[in-house]
């Protein structure tokens, strides 16, 4: 009360107080002076409490009768506004608990004569509960004064009076009680003296009671009498009271206060001596009441049943009942009766609505229904409460059906079948109880025999929520909506199973955690009771027994009724959520009273859901002959007999499925509704579910099931699954879509069935067990006979047959044999073999079943098959390609499941068995990846093999040890494929063997997975291999599969494949079966080879190592010469890889550095030994590892150098084949012509550097030859135009091709071996030049391939490059390789040129000859860079020549040489190829001066040694210079280009070098003189010529200058001239002869006639030039000199 008592809410109190006084006072002033005088002394005895007290509240209260006076007097003076002032001062002091109990009684006296002046009626109720809530001083007279007070209020005529009143009273009421409750817990510790009561104890009794105990007692006691119509004890001054209201009030107090009742005996007293007989006696008119009598008429108001009356009783009763059962025993049992009474077809249907809403609320109390069977039916004389209970249900239901057709008008009856479809129509349009609107199409509902009933939407699963027992403001019976009722019974149906089994469940399973009790005591058939106590004493407590005694009594009273109320429903459900509903009950008890051992009532559940689920009618004897056992039990309910009702003929529901009766003679068809679909799944599920509990009901679930399959065509799969049958035997079977989608779920369930019979003990399974031979014998004998099933005709018979089988050997395998099973081989054996034998039948609906029981074997027993592996493994082993995909996929899940899981499970003898296995999957040829995947499983296969190597072999040689006795024993030989190998490598080989024959199946993919695999396992596990075994590998497994890929991939198909196989698209290289052949070929040779390198030290000791080197070097020519590109690639990729093998490296030559060829060489680091402990299991195999082996214990094995040598000339002599093949020219064009490709020749050439260093000792000059055919043709070989893109660069780039690179390479390889080899290699350098040669003539000559048309690559001349022109084939761009050719010839010449066979072979002559070619060419070359590197070459070539050939002058071995240099010569300087027109003049001077270094060089190296030169020679040089010493004058040129395009500088050194040799001052040898005089005779000869010439051009022109190029040229020859006649003078007389003086001296007149030019350079010269030939002037010796004189006298005179 903090809120209250706060020192502020005290302080506002008072406050407000003095405000109501004064407000009061003022009020009262005129008309009550009393009242003011009062008001006025309150407000000074309010000021006096607070200033004198500390604690003010308690003073208040204990001065409250005075405090409270004024405000009293107020309300006595009936003014409204007084009043209403007063009343609410006097709330507000209650509210602060100011008021004392005196105080308290005189507000109540005075409230009382305010409401009997009807003042502020409505503010008296507010202020009545105001004073009882807030405080509890108000007691026994005053309370009740109070109550009465608010109950007056209660009858008046004012409505909101009443309502408000009535909400008082009942809060007053509870107010009263909670006052009981909260003195008990403040009194709870103290300990009452128990007071004997007396037997008849009266109302005088109460005076035990606590006071708030007492208040609420009298009131109690008061309104029993006020129902009962006497007259109140306590309550004085009732004037009235309802019935209606009393019943209300007396259940809402006891449903609230029930604990009240329970702990106070005087109350316990009231409800045995008051309320129930109250109610007893209330509920007479409803008793005797019945409907349809005569009575109805008459008014008999007495008699006739009042409805809010009873409803309210029937309110009474289910609290009763539920609150006080233990209290009132004997008056529930008639509470209970009379329940069951009102159900009564003669009962209106509102009580029987009502009534059945009350029930329900029992139904969902399982405990309670608990103590019923306890208190009654288990009671000897006592009435069958439960059991009536729900037999009245199921009668109540019953009627409801079987209603009559003349109904009373004033209930609403059930319609009959006559016009229930117009009834559908009403109950829809009506609204129903929960408001059905016209909405709703189908409803709900239960039909039968012409009975509609709806089902109606009435309450929540496991709560009864009522509808007409809450109707308290209803006085009118209410209408019932058709199917109310019957919807509510329905429910307490299931709401009765649903309560009773979980409780029962529940406990049983505490009971059996509890105690661990014996499975077998709880499985026996139901015992009585005292025969079950003897048993079980020892063993069980007795609570257990109590507890299991009522849990049976409590099955055996409502299981008939049960059944025969859901069987009812069942029959007569149309809606899908009912019947589900009524099935899960009908399984719920099936299901308990399997737990409970009761088996009749568990058989009856059991028969109504195997009837439910087969068509009307079925004739099935199993079901029959049970129905008859309990329909012979017919049981009575309520005295009169009652049959189990026969289901209506006529169903309503939708027809899903027709089929054929499982019959021995062929019958018609029968029809299955979606109900027995329904059904099917219930019983399924109860099969699953509690299969433990079905016991001998085992059978007729297994015949109904059987049955059912039958007729829906359900066909057996995988470990006996079902599944819907497709094309079904039975021509008359018809299955709707509506079955269709709910076929796979029950055939998924019907599948699971007996899996879940794992979980059964012992007993269960013998029950099952037994009902599935005794219906398979049926079966059987309908069949052909036991043994022949699987091959009956009739298919589904078959799968029966079949399935019976596997399930048998299964139940046999998992049965726990003592021995185990492992250990007894015979049982095994006997268990597995007509498995096996299943294996001869053809038919796949059979095979189909063995290997689905095979694969269940594997997964529930495979770790102990043992000697039953090889049977398992035979029937997968046994699955052909024809055989269809499911049934191979099927045998290959079986393999998967053994290679993942049961290698190591397994004997090791057994291990090729499943090679092979895995094999034969390999070649089906049905599903591509089945084969492609059991090649992984033979991988994973080998690599058990290798992690297990040592246990496995171990394991088999003792096998083999003991093999080879029993051989001995009986003389015959061991028989093994393979023999003389070891056990354990046969093993591998029989491995290596399947993957071999995958290696040759058709499809490639599985091809190329086969031997990426084998040559993987070959390679990572061959070690382990004895070194023998190895013979077999090569030629028994390697060269065997290439032989077979080689005539395969030869004789393939080139027919183009379109696609592969649906819409895979497939690539153009892949699109030929022949394409695809190359690619296993490819791979199959790639890996033999690198076998063979990865291995050799393996190999080579194994004698016979070199026929197996020549067979796989055939197989790469083969390969190399095969017209594939991609094959022919690889195969020189194989070549390659096998030359590049380590040899084992002896200690005593183990190199310390690599050699310079590419060839790894193992360097060992530290010491490695091998184990000589057998053969190591060592995944790795490094190149230490094998050096190691020849390191270590064992002397390793030397190949000898010869053999070596051998096989690396077999290699050649390969090599050579390959080459000189592929490189031959085609002999007819045609467009299919092959062509190798460049990387092919590429590689080839390649291959020959490594090649030769093991075979350059004995290399002839004869196999240069060979190498030159090759390395010729292989340049020539064109490429085809698509790929010229690809390899050729474009044409202004001087890039090789990586082939001309090869081919250099090679070229270049051999010159470094001859030129540190011996004398006897040096005569080979000769070839090497002509081949180079050979070569750089192609930039000037490309070779020709064959008849081959190629077009050129480009037109060089204008730098045009066209790809795509029509041609097949594209000549390449051979320029830069010829330069590179000359380059490399130059470069070798420089370094041979002195060596004997370069000099005798005429290298020089030849060089020179070559060079002729593009030097003669010259502008014409295809390029330009051509001929200037052919000067330079030639420049280069000459000046280390020239003086090898000045050395060798007199051998004659350089005669023949001189005429070709001059002809080379000549050609280049006056070629006769015009220089293109776009040349610049910057080009033309470059040109130009290169002319001018050939001249050079001519008078460098060759004139100045003329006397080691032939004569001939020296003067076709000396014409030549003479020749361009002359201007050479072109008639195209423009007078303005002339001066330059007259290669003036290049005349000039013609002309200096000529004049260079006219005069040798020195000379020592005839043969310097002669090259003087011819040099002088050629000079003068040429100097006359230019002056005639300019004298010509002189005079023509006239007044024009000549061009500037012929006037230097002229003055450069009158230089010249003065030059030599001074030189000549300077000369030994005896050198000049007699002629060059006179042509000397006829130069003169020319001189003479050239005074006439207008050029003064040219004038000057002249004086130069004539000035010398004074010494000429001698006096004549005759006339004729005379002559001569004058005339040089007058000339000069001239001049000067």
């Amino acid at each position: 009360m903090s809120g209250t008592s706060s020192p502020e809410a005290v302080k506002k109190l008072l406050e407000n107080m003095q405000g109501d006084l004064r407000g009061l006072s003022l009020e009262c002033r005129k008309k009550f002076p009393p009242v003011k005088e009062a008001a006025e002394s309150g407000i000074i005895k309010v000021k006096t409490i607070a200033a004198r007290n500390t604690d003010i509240l308690a003073a208040l209260k204990e001065n409250s009768s005075e405090v409270v006076q004024p405000f009293l007097m107020g309300c006595g003076t009936k003014e409204p506004k007084i009043t209403q002032l007063c009343l609410a001062a006097i709330q507000r002091l209650m509210s602060h608990e100011v008021v004392s109990e005196a105080a308290a009684g005189n507000i109540i006296n005075m409230l009382w004569q305010l409401m009997e002046n009807s003042l502020e009626e409505l503010k008296l109720l507010q202020t009545v509960l105001v004073l009882l809530t807030t405080n509890t001083v108000v007691h026994d007279e005053a309370l009740s004064k109070a109550i009465v007070l608010c109950f007056r209020l209660h009858f008046t005529k004012d409505n909101i009076t009443n309502n408000t009143a009535a909400a008082t009273v009942r809060q007053v009421v509870t107010v009263v009680f909670e006052r009981v409750v909260a003195e008990d817990e403040r009194y709870k510790d103290t300990i009452d003296q128990p007071v004997a009561v007396q037997g008849n104890s009266n109302r005088r009794s109460v005076s035990t009671l606590k006071p708030c105990a007492k208040d609420a007692y009298m009131l109690f006691q008061d309104l029993c009498q006020l129902v009962n119509a006497d007259a109140p004890y306590w309550l004085v001054g009732m004037t009235e009271m309802t019935r209606t209201f009393g019943l209300e009030l007396l259940e809402s107090v006891l449903n609230d206060f029930p604990q009240v009742f329970l702990q106070h005996q005087e109350f316990s007293f009231l409800l045995k001596e008051r309320v129930c007989p109250l109610v007893i006696k209330l509920f007479s008119p409803n008793i005797k009441f019945r409907q349809g009598s005569s009575t109805s008429s008459s008014p008999a108001p007495v008699e006739k049943p009042y409805f809010p009356i009873c409803m309210r009783l029937l309110r009474v009763v289910s609290v009763l009942i539920k609150q006080f059962y233990s209290l009132l025993v004997t008056e529930c049992e008639i509470f209970l009766s009379l329940l069951v009474k009102f159900l009564d077809a003669d009962k209106p249907q509102w009580l029987r609505a009502v009534a059945v809403e009350s029930i329900h609320r029992l139904c969902v109390q399982p405990q309670l229904l608990r103590s019923f069977c306890q208190s009654y039916d288990m009671k000897q004389h006592s009435t069958k409460v439960f059991r009536d209970i729900v037999n009245a249900l199921g009668s109540f239901i019953q009627s409801l059906f079987l209603v009559p057709s003349t109904g009373n008008t004033s209930a609403t009856p059930n319609q009959t079948g006559s016009n229930a479809s117009g009834n559908a129509g009403s109950a829809q349009t009506s609204p129903g109880v929960l408001g059905i609107g016209g909405g709703a199409t189908v409803l709900p509902a239960f039909e039968y025999r012409g009975t509609w009933i709806p089902i109606l939407n009435v309450t929540v699963q496991g709560s009864a929520k009522a509808t007409y027992l809450e109707m308290l403001d209803k006085v009118e019976p209410p209408t019932i909506p058709e199917g109310y009722a019957m919807s509510v019974a329905f429910h307490c149906l299931l709401d009765l199973v649903r309560g009773i089994t979980t409780m029962i469940e529940g406990e049983l399973g505490e009971a059996e955690t509890v105690s661990q009790t014996t499975a077998e005591t709880t499985s026996l058939p139901a015992q009585s009771s005292e025969q079950q106590d003897l048993q079980s004493v020892s063993d069980q407590s007795e609570k257990e027994l109590v507890s299991r005694a009522v849990w049976e009594e409590m099955v055996n009273a409502c299981w008939c009724g049960l059944l025969a109320a859901l069987s009812l429903l069942l029959d007569a459900s149309t809606d899908e959520a009912a019947t589900e509903n009524i099935l899960k009950a009908e399984l719920t008890m099936a299901a308990l009273c399997g737990r409970l051992g009761l088996v009749t009532s568990r058989d009856a559940f059991i028969t109504a859901i195997c009837k439910g689920s087969l068509p009307p009618h079925y004739a099935l004897t199993v079901l029959n002959s049970t129905t008859a056992a309990l329909s012979s039990k017919s049981y009575s309910i309520q005295g009169q007999n009652v049959q189990m009702i026969s289901p209506s003929s006529e169903s309503h529901q939708q027809v899903v499925a027709v089929g054929q009766p499982l019959a021995l003679q062929p019958q018609g068809t029968v029809m299955l509704t979606s109900k027995n679909i329904q059904c099917m799944r219930t019983l399924l599920n109860l099969a699953h579910c509690h299969g433990a509990v079905l016991g001998t009901s085992w059978q007729l679930v297994l015949a109904t099931l059987q049955h059912l399959v039958w007729i829906l065509g359900l066909k057996p799969g995988v470990g006996g699954a079902l599944k819907p049958g497709r094309a079904v035997e039975g021509p008359s079977t018809v299955l709707t879509t509506a079955v269709m989608t709910d076929l796979p779920v029950i055939s998924n369930i019907l599948s699971r069935l007996f899996e879940s019979s794992q979980y059964l003990d012992d007993v269960s399974l013998h029950h099952l067990i037994n009902a599935l031979c005794s219906l398979s014998l049926e079966a059987m004998d309908m069949a052909y006979g036991n043994n022949k099933v699987c091959q009956h005709p009739n298919s589904r018979m078959r799968e029966w047959g079949a399935e019976a089988l596997t399930s048998l050997i299964k139940a046999g395998l998992t049965f726990s044999h003592d021995p185990p099973l492992s250990q007894n081989q015979r049982l095994q054996l006997l268990l597995l073999n007509p498995l096996k034998e299943l294996s001869n039948i053809s038919h796949p609906d059979i095979r189909i079943k063995q290997l689905e029981c095979v694969l269940q074997i594997l997964q529930s027993q495979g770790d102990s098959l043992g000697p039953g592996w090889p049977l398992v493994l035979g029937v997968m082993g046994a699955i052909r390609s024809d055989q269809g995909e499911s049934l191979i996929r099927t045998a290959f899940q079986c393999l998967q499941l053994v290679v993942t899981d049961f290698l190591p499970t397994m004997p090791c003898t057994c291990l090729q068995i499943v090679v092979e296995v895995a094999g034969s999957f390999g070649l089906h040829n049905q599903e591509l990846n089945i084969s492609l995947t059991s090649i992984g499983l033979l991988w994973n296969i080998s690599d058990y093999f290798f992690q297990r190597g040592e246990i496995i072999e171990k394991e088999l040689n003792k096998e083999e040890a003991v093999l080879q006795k029993q051989a001995e024993e009986k003389g015959v030989m061991l028989n093994r494929p393979f023999h003389p190998a070891s056990p354990f490598d046969c093993l591998w080989l029989c491995l290596y063997a399947k993957l071999g024959e995958l290696c040759v199946d058709p499809r490639p993919a599985v091809r190329k997975s086969a031997g990426q695999t084998l040559f993987s396992t070959i390679g990572a596990h061959g070690t382990l291999l004895q070194h023998s075994t190895w013979h077999t590998v090569i030629w028994k497994v390697l060269f065997h599969l290439l032989d077979r890929v080689r005539e395969s991939s030869t004789t393939a198909d080139k027919e183009k494949i379109e696609s592969g196989g649906g819409n895979i698209l497939i690539h153009h290289s892949r699109d030929t079966a022949e394409k695809q052949w190359a690619e296993t070929w490819v791979l199959t040779l790639a890996g033999v080879a690198r076998i063979f390198n990865t291995r050799r030290y393996l190999l080579q000791p194994l004698g016979d190592f070199s026929q197996a080197w020549d067979v796989l070097l055939d197989h790469i020519q083969s390969a190399a010469l095969s017209k594939n590109n991609e094959v022919s690639l690889a195969a020189l990729k194989s070549f390659q890889e096998i030359l590049q093998i380590v040899s084992p490296v002896r200690d005593s030559e183990k190199p310390d550095t690599p050699p310079a060829i590419n060839v790894s060489v193992p360097v060992v680091v530290g010491t490695t030994t091998a184990t000589s402990l057998g053969r190591s299991f060592m995944r790795t195999d490094s190149i230490g590892e094998r050096i190691g082996r020849y390191n270590g214990s064992e002397p390793p094995v030397i190949t000898d150098e010869i053999e070596d040598l051998n096989l690396w000339w077999a290699a050649w002599n390969s090599w050579y084949r390959i080459g000189s093949e592929s490189t031959r020219p085609p002999v007819t064009c045609d467009k299919l012509t092959f062509i190798p490709s460049q990387p092919f020749l590429t590689a080839l050439i390649q291959i020959f550097p490594a090649l030769y260093q093991h075979i350059k000792t004995g290399f002839s000059m004869d196999d240069l030859q060979k190498l030159g055919v090759i390395l010729h043709g292989a340049v020539s070989v064109p490429i085809s135009s698509d790929a010229s893109p690809f390899i050729l660069p474009s044409y202004t780039e001087a890039v090789l091709t990586s082939l001309q690179e090869a081919v250099l390479t090679a070229l270049d390889v051999l010159q470094k071996a001859i030129c540190v080899g011996s004398e006897s290699m040096q005569i080979m350098y000769p070839a090497i030049f002509d081949q180079l040669l050979a070569f750089v003539e192609f930039s000037c000559k490309p070779p020709q391939y064959g008849q081959l048309e190629t077009k050129h690559i480009a037109n060089a001349k204008y730098n045009q490059i066209q790809l795509f022109a029509p041609a097949e084939w594209v000549a390449l761009n051979y320029v830069p390789f010829a330069e590179r050719s000359l380059e490399v010839v130059v470069d070798l010449y420089q370094k041979t040129a002195c060596h004997k066979a370069v000099v005798t072979e005429k290298v020089l002559q030849n060089i020179i000859k070559t060079l002729r070619i593009p030097l003669s060419l010259k502008y014409s070359c295809p390029s330009e860079s051509t001929w200037k590197l052919a000067v330079s070459s030639l420049l280069k070539v000459l000046s280390i020549g020239l003086p090898v050939a000045r050395q060798h002058a007199s051998s004659g071995k350089f005669d023949s040489m001189w005429p070709e240099l001059a002809n080379t010569f000549e050609d280049f300087l006056f070629t006769k190829s015009t220089p293109p027109d776009n040349l610049s003049i910057q080009e033309f001077q470059k040109n130009e001066s290169i002319d001018v270094e050939v001249v050079q060089l001519i008078s460098t190296e060759i004139l100045p040694y003329a006397n080691f030169i032939p004569k001939e020679f020296v003067g076709q040089i000396m014409t030549m210079l003479n020749k361009g010493s002359i201007h050479s004058q072109s008639s195209s040129f423009t007078e303005a280009e002339i001066d330059i395009r007259m290669r003036e500088e290049f005349s000039k050194v013609c002309f200096e070098t000529l004049l260079q040799f006219s005069f040798s001052n020195k000379v020592t040898t005839p043969q310097e003189g002669y090259i003087s005089r011819m040099a002088l005779s050629v000079l003068l000869k040429r100097s006359q010529d230019v002056l005639h010439r300019y004298i010509e051009d002189e005079r023509l022109s006239g007044k024009c200058p000549l061009p500037r190029q012929q006037v230097t040229e002229i003055i450069f020859v009158l230089k010249a001239v003065s030059t030599l006649i001074d030189s000549l003078k300077k000369t030994q007389p005896e050198n000049v002869d007699a002629n060059t003086w006179a042509q000397v001296i006829a130069l003169y007149p020319t001189l003479v006639e050239c005074i006439t030019c207008s050029s003064s350079e040219v004038c000057s010269a002249l004086k130069e030039a004539l000035v010398p030939f004074k010494d000429f002037m001698h006096p004549p010796a005759s006339k004729e000199k005379d002559k001569g004189a004058s005339k040089l006298s007058i000339s000069l005179s001239c001049l000067r």
